[in-house]
């Protein structure tokens, strides 16, 4: 099997090509070469894995046709400006997320003009396709209504996934993933770096700062459930998702001070004195028109699996980034 992983610099695309190297496999197939997209370099695996590194911008008419030339038969389409950056730049957020997206799904239609050709498509969207106003846990059948210009971007990408994959050019699967927490590294454009910030900073003994209400209920997953959701939607029998195919996935609902406790069990009140309460208006207006939690009953029945609790998501980040230590 051929796989390639478009956004395969960013924090999951380098998880996601651990985890794949690891296997060597995708369910019974082996993977027989590995190609990996960015618009930096991808660093290179260490594998005896066949590996193409390609640093390129999906966004420019001609790439995706080159990214697709020698036919992988698993395509991860990883690759987007995050929602703040999309919010404050209008043209880069439709130019990377709307058009990259669609010169892909065109190169591939157009591939199989001559020859058939239909991989697997796994798409990541996100719960930013729903907005206000909005019921406490939203359901599998609620309709998409983004309020920001990212969500707008990644619900035109979900029908287009949808309409390609209706008319057999590819087999999609979106998944719309919760927001994922803890980020390792840097902050950062992101409307809801801070999830991560008022976590990651005081575990590495920095300070941090909060922008919103501690009451704040949001939808999260880890970056190792978020990982786990791409592996299962790139081997899932897809006959079971009909037209709609998107999913959101299942995740953990929970409050800014819900975060806080768990990072107050983890590494005490010393760390939780780390964060700085500093309100912005501009995010606490962003975040405030998002979800709070989903009923993801679909996702759940085809084998998605969320987090435990927030206590996992904490002692993940420090096994899989501190070494297992805090600090």
């Amino acid at each position: 099997m051929k796989v390639l992983i478009i956004g395969a610099a960013g924090m999951i695309g380098r998880k996601l090509t651990s985890a794949l190297v690891a296997a060597g496999r995708i369910g019974a197939q082996e993977i027989s070469a590995l190609s990996l997209a960015d618009v930096i370099a991808p660093q290179a695996p260490d594998t005896d894995i066949p590996t193409q590194l390609h640093a390129v911008d999906l966004s420019a008419p001609e790439t995706a046709a080159k990214l697709i030339a020698d036919r992988p038969d698993l395509i991860f389409h990883l690759a987007a400006i995050v929602s703040g950056e999309a919010e404050a730049d209008f043209e880069k957020g439709y130019r990377i997320n709307l058009d990259g997206t669609q010169h892909l799904l065109e190169a591939i239609r157009l591939e199989s003009a001559n020859q058939p050709y239909k991989p697997r498509l796994v798409f990541t969207s996100s719960i930013a396709v729903f907005g206000e106003p909005l019921p406490r846990d939203i359901p599998d059948e609620f309709p998409l209504t983004p309020l920001t210009s990212y969500g707008t971007q990644k619900a035109i990408g979900e029908l287009l996934l949808a309409d390609y994959s209706r008319r057999g050019f590819v087999d999609g699967i979106g998944i719309r993933l919760p927001t994922i927490v803890v980020r390792p590294g840097k902050p950062n454009k992101a409307a809801s770096g801070f999830f991560s910030g008022i976590l990651r900073e005081p575990l590495a003994g920095q300070e941090a700062v909060l922008p919103v209400d501690p009451s704040v209920r949001h939808w999260f997953a880890s970056p190792r459930a978020a990982v786990g959701f791409l592996l299962h939607a790139a081997e899932l029998d897809t006959s079971g998702l009909g037209q709609r195919r998107s999913l959101t996935m299942p995740g953990l609902a929970a409050t800014v001070a819900d975060e806080i406790d768990a990072l107050r069990r983890a590494a005490g009140e010393k760390a939780v004195a780390l964060i700085r309460h500093q309100p912005d208006p501009t995010i606490a207006a962003i975040v405030a028109g998002w979800p709070q939690g989903f009923v993801a009953k679909r996702a759940e029945s085809l084998g998605f699996r969320a987090d435990a609790d927030f206590d996992a998501i904490v002692r993940a980040h420090i096994e899989d980034e501190l070494g297992g230590r805090i600090g």
